[in-house]
């Protein structure tokens, strides 16, 4: 059940089946406060046959323009956004908690660089211009473990068709996931693809977490029970 006092992002797309919870735990007032009044004021709208540029939600022009699907409490989209303020980071998120935890990084760190889409993910990638990002992220998305529910994962044939149009050529595109299943499911659906080509070249590339991939409170708990993260960088080509 929704907390009816806490603030719900403004509709900015069509309604469409969405499996899983959209609120988790009532909201602390400070994070009530920054849904009210700091998400209004970076949260991407989508309008019907419209293109959004990425270039054109920013004040100021950035170097490159990077795309987090799912960022969960915000821990990573918060860092890259700190570590690169030259580039411009739109990130997606429905989860009501995940979205008010990314909003008091980003105001404690006072991040102008930083755009969120409240909303399906899946209304959004088919607005987004085509070849406008240098990367994206899917860090630990849900892996939907049951066979009858595969064709709810994100990564599949018609996802990965979508992320190659949105990457621009030499772009890179970083899955991240702790569950076997869907680590072998990755890695088959994406290394098939003809857009993709794994950068991996030694078993550190995909065990070791790399310098610029922060850890997240998800993955630290994943580690502490027991599974083993795996991270894939996919090259554009």
């Amino acid at each position: 059940m929704t907390d009816k006092n806490a603030a719900a992002p403004e509709e900015t797309g069509p309604r469409r089946n969405f499996y899983g919870r959209r609120q988790g735990r009532p909201l602390r007032e400070n994070r009530k406060r920054l849904m009210e009044t700091l998400l209004p004021s970076i949260t991407v709208s989508v309008r019907p046959n419209e293109t959004i540029d990425p270039a054109a939600l920013f004040d100021a022009p950035k170097t490159e323009y990077w795309l987090e699907i799912g960022f969960g409490g915000g821990e990573h989209l918060a860092w890259q956004a700190k570590e690169n303020r030259d580039v411009g980071l739109i990130g997606c998120e429905i989860f009501l908690n995940g979205i008010a935890s990314a909003l008091s990084h980003i105001d404690a760190d006072k991040l102008d660089n930083v755009r969120i889409y409240p909303e399906d993910v899946r209304d959004l990638l088919p607005a987004l211009k085509l070849q406008s990002f240098d990367k994206i992220f899917l860090l630990f998305p849900d892996p939907w473990h049951k066979a009858r529910h595969a064709n709810r994962r994100f990564v599949n044939q018609a996802n990965l068709d979508i992320v190659a149009g949105l990457l621009k050529p030499g772009g890179e595109f970083r899955v991240g996931s702790d569950d076997p299943v869907y680590i072998g499911w990755s890695l088959a659906h994406t290394t098939r693809h003809k857009a993709f080509k794994w950068l991996a070249e030694k078993e550190t590339d995909w065990a070791i977490r790399p310098a610029d991939w922060p850890p997240t409170r998800y993955e630290q708990k994943a580690i502490r029970q027991g599974r083993v993260p795996h991270y894939f960088r996919f090259k554009r080509v």
